[in-house]
């Protein structure tokens, strides 16, 4: 295939990126890769430590699509066997390792969603175990010879735990070497990373040169800010916005962000062009409510398509703008004459996990009847017949309560 100039290849490579070891490594695989008409190898490694991927997730994902449309040879590693290990980087504690059976569950839901944007046709897809399993105890020993203790401690997660006096299990020190050695397998010319990854891609061109391979290029992706504005996303913090939720939440959750969170969203997690980049930023500053709109309905048609973004737009008009209960929403029906607790109407129509949850929520003012709040766990509605009454839970859940 014909490859587009090194210049132009850096241009998509760097948009968002926050930092290239190095670039003119890279500059100059890009032009050997052009004269010689070979693509590059593109490594990324994903332990499947959770089912659901979010936008977070997409931002290096992304990255790696670039790269295909680009013309290289994109390797997808399902790390399968480091995640029995359990990487704790930017936890600053160990994290725990999975079973074989939850890797296997959430490896197969992870190349589902992650084929929302990635090509499955264009890429290799492996699994770790297949060459570090069959590593003996003495190789084990050989690989961890290559670095020092002191090296180890160089990473930033391990330093302040050392300096906190917190534990540090001595399997997590296998970690980067085992990630470090997918890299010296493959021979990958560059790994993609998140800057919590850095230590752990830097080992892996320190294991390649001693293998007598051209060491890789890392290529840093960072972490995307949740819709609090504040913590990294992750679902642990609930400031998600995962890629397989509906059309209705995704809009409502983009919509959630603070504003000078607008101009990074459209950087790292859209496919505007680069070129439209600067007038988005403008608007970002001068008009961000429309600006933030435009977002949501560009991320939600990206995963939905126009249909589905025009739909969430529309509920989002009516249920929050004009504060109406959508069309589709579900209807309950009752007794004329019977009495329900409303905590018992809303945990039984599944509109929360559980009673313990619709009480949090009540107490919080997440519950409305007819655009009222009500925050009273014990509140009964009683319906006399011809009643239609308006519920909304929470952000974006609603129901018509009929008699």
């Amino acid at each position: 295939m014909s490859f587009l100039s090194v210049e132009e290849q850096l241009a998509v490579i760097r948009r968002g990126t926050v930092e290239i070891v190095p670039e003119s490594e890279l500059i100059e695989k890009l032009k050997v890769s052009r004269k010689k008409n070979k693509p590059l190898r593109i490594k990324l490694g994903c332990d499947p430590t959770r089912p659901d991927l979010h936008l977070g997730h997409s931002v290096i994902l992304r990255k790696l699509r670039q790269f295909q449309d680009l013309g290289h040879y994109v390797i997808l590693i399902i790390g399968d066997f480091t995640a029995l290990i359990g990487d704790p980087s930017g936890q600053n504690k160990t994290r725990p390792s999975l079973t074989p059976e939850e890797i296997a569950e959430n490896a197969k839901t992870y190349l589902d969603q992650a084929g929302k944007i990635l090509d499955r046709d264009r890429m290799e897809i492996v699994y770790n175990s297949e060459w570090l399993s069959p590593m003996k105890f003495a190789d084990v020993i050989r690989l961890s010879s290559k670095l020092t203790v002191a090296r180890m401690i160089e990473r930033d997660d391990f330093s302040k735990r050392y300096s906190n006096n917190e534990p540090i299990s001595l399997h997590e020190f296998l970690y980067p070497l085992a990630q470090g050695q997918d890299s010296v397998h493959l021979e990958s010319d560059v790994e993609l990373g998140g800057t919590d990854q850095k230590f752990n891609l830097l080992v892996g061109r320190d294991l390649q040169r001693d293998d007598g391979q051209p060491p890789q290029v890392c290529l840093l992706m960072p972490l995307l800010v949740g819709t609090d504005g504040t913590m990294k996303m992750s679902k642990s913090y609930d400031n998600y916005i995962g890629i397989d939720e509906p059309a209705n939440d995704m809009y409502g959750k983009a919509l959630s962000i603070p504003d000078e969170l607008i101009y990074p969203y459209f950087e790292l997690v859209t496919d505007v062009s680069v070129d439209e980049l600067p007038e988005i930023k403008k608007r970002a500053e001068k008009d961000p409510r429309n600006t933030k709109h435009d977002l949501a309905f560009t991320i939600t048609k990206m995963y939905h398509g126009e249909s589905a973004a025009v739909g969430a737009r529309k509920h989002f008009e009516q249920t929050v703008i004009n504060k109406d209960i959508p069309d589709n929403a579900p209807i309950l029906e009752f007794e004329a004459g019977s009495t329900h607790r409303l905590m018992d109407i809303i945990s039984n129509a599944g509109l929360t996990g559980s009673n313990g949850e619709t009480k949090r929520m009540m107490k919080q003012g997440g519950v409305s009847i007819d655009d009222k709040k009500i925050t009273d766990p014990n509140h009964e509605l009683t319906f006399s017949g011809g009643d239609e009454i308006g519920l909304k839970v929470g952000k974006r859940k609603f129901a018509r309560l009929k008699s």
